[in-house]
């Protein structure tokens, strides 16, 4: 299953990857901990895999940690994840194994895994740490398919996923237990059936024309800076981010832009202090009179924030938006009181900033936008709650550097998700790539190199539609969950009578 995402991009073994397991958990008579060693296995290979990205923070001596503490670190948080992801793909396997046992019918179990499995990944997307979905295998090659994140974002897809591996499991097992050798039964049927069924409704859903009035139109540009992390936070990168940001606005405000994206804490300094020192960036806004959307540092309740700013043409301020999803370790410490000596031995940085209100409108001078920095482009429900109070395209500054290609990538990958979900155009600009131009259906009509200094100049179309997903967010669950319910009861009333 880790090899469907970037940097193998198998997409196409997600829709078979779970069977082995599916048989093992479906044969265990009798539980005994050693019956967990497949699914773990499997848990491990899958976040290992998709992660492992992570060690690409070690080395972080330009910040001050000693070499030997970045290599803890970072093999830390890659084992911790793995631990973590672990845990719930053992929840999802016990419950497997405990509630499957009165089912008789393989459709029933189907169900009941498919249910579970939708469940577990609902539960850590409310968690502090949260990345891979099955649904993320998908993005951004599988376009037809990821178009029924429209209905309840990524359960639709991670449903299909589990319920197409689920079926062609079952097919298999009654074939042994039948000892046919006979593979095209009525199980493979029907899960071939539904996964072409599947596709071919998605791919009639991809060919919808997109409205583009020109009343709606949007000329935006977005400058990647290319500013190295290990010099960015010292009067080196300061120098450079100033002079590389106000030149790319000078000359996207000249090339025609009527609005400007930047990364992520692309100036890493608090605004107000570049306003009261006059700097060069702010003479440039109030020269070229481009409203622009710039990322920086604020203050709340005496800490900074990760924000973005929405700054008219005057450079004055008409919206702020403080990050929400935090990075833990990274950018606040989880558990303060516990782990807060130990960080501070580990690393010399301070990584306390304040969390953003989740109930955040992010104005322009074109109405509301919807905004997720970095990280947050994991978490679909912080963009569909924005959407639904009138969000009219998303802007996703984002600062990826200081990790292998895979990182940009899977985020791309994730932010195409969330252009789909929301039936949305999206403005992505990063630091050191990669920055986009995603349209709603998912087609990614710009990405920059990597690495590399770059401007870019394109129209979007502001939408007001309402997907399935906006409207009632992840119904599907509470649904599959309920059917779920259903036939487990029906069983033990079975089982009573007789």
């Amino acid at each position: 299953m880790g090899m469907g995402s970037d940097p193998f991009n198998a997409w196409f073994l997600a829709w078979i990857a779970l069977i082995p397991l599916w048989i093992w958990l479906i044969n265990q008579q009798k539980f005994q901990i050693r019956q967990l060693l497949p699914p773990l296995t499997f848990a491990v290979g899958y976040y290992g895999v998709t992660i492992f990205w992570i060690t690409g923070i070690h080395p972080m001596t330009w910040m001050g940690v000693p070499w030997l503490s970045s290599l803890l670190i970072a093999i830390f948080c890659w084992l911790f994840i793995i631990a973590w992801g672990s845990f719930f793909v053992l929840l999802w396997s016990l419950g497997m194994i405990f509630l499957t046992r009165s089912l008789s019918h393989p459709l029933s179990r189907v169900l009941l895994g498919v249910a579970l499995w939708c469940t577990v990944e609902t539960l850590v997307s409310h968690t502090p740490l949260h990345w891979p979905t099955f649904a993320l295998t998908q993005s951004p090659y599988n376009l037809p398919i990821l178009q029924w994140l429209s209905v309840s974002g990524t359960t639709t897809v991670t449903a299909a996923i589990v319920a197409v591996n689920g079926l062609l499991a079952e097919a298999i097992l009654i074939n042994h237990r039948q000892n046919r050798s006979r593979f095209l039964g009525g199980l493979t049927q029907v899960s071939l059936g539904l996964l072409v069924g599947l596709h071919l409704i998605g791919w009639l859903l991809y060919l919808q024309p997109l409205e583009t009035p020109q009343e709606n139109a949007l000329r935006v540009g977005i400058i990647q800076g290319n500013v190295p992390n290990t010099i960015k936070l010292y009067p080196e990168g300061w120098r450079k981010a100033l002079e590389g940001y106000t030149t790319g606005y000078i000359g996207l405000a000249e090339a025609g832009a009527e609005a400007i994206l930047t990364p992520e804490t692309a100036l890493p300094f608090q605004w107000e202090e570049q306003v009261r020192g006059n700097s060069d960036f702010y003479q440039a806004i109030l020269q070229k009179n481009v409203p622009v959307w710039l990322g920086a540092f604020g203050k709340k309740e005496g800490r900074s924030t990760n924000s973005l700013y929405s700054l008219n043409g005057e450079a004055e301020t008409l919206a702020r938006f403080d990050k929400v999803k935090l990075v833990p370790l990274g950018e606040y410490i989880p558990f303060e009181d516990i782990l807060g000596n130990v960080v501070d031995r580990l690393s010399p940085l301070d990584s306390q900033f304040a969390h953003g209100s989740p109930d955040q409108t992010f104005i322009t001078p074109w109405g509301k936008a919807a905004v997720g920095i970095c990280y947050e482009s994991a978490y679909g429900e912080h963009f569909r709650r924005q959407v639904a109070r009138g969000g009219e395209f998303i802007l996703v500054p984002s600062n990826d550097d200081h990790y292998s290609a895979a990182m940009p990538a899977q985020h791309h990958a994730l932010d195409v998700m969330r252009a789909i979900e929301n039936d949305r155009a999206m403005v992505r600009a990063t630091n050191t790539g990669y920055s986009a131009i995603v349209d709603p259906r998912g087609n990614t009509l710009w990405l920059s190199d990597l690495d590399e200094y770059e401007t870019h100049l394109s129209t979007i179309y502001r939408r007001d539609t309402q997907t399935l997903y906006v409207r009632w967010g992840n119904w599907l669950n509470w649904v599959l969950l309920g059917l779920g319910g259903v036939v487990l009861v029906r069983s033990k009333l079975k089982s009573r009578q007789n």
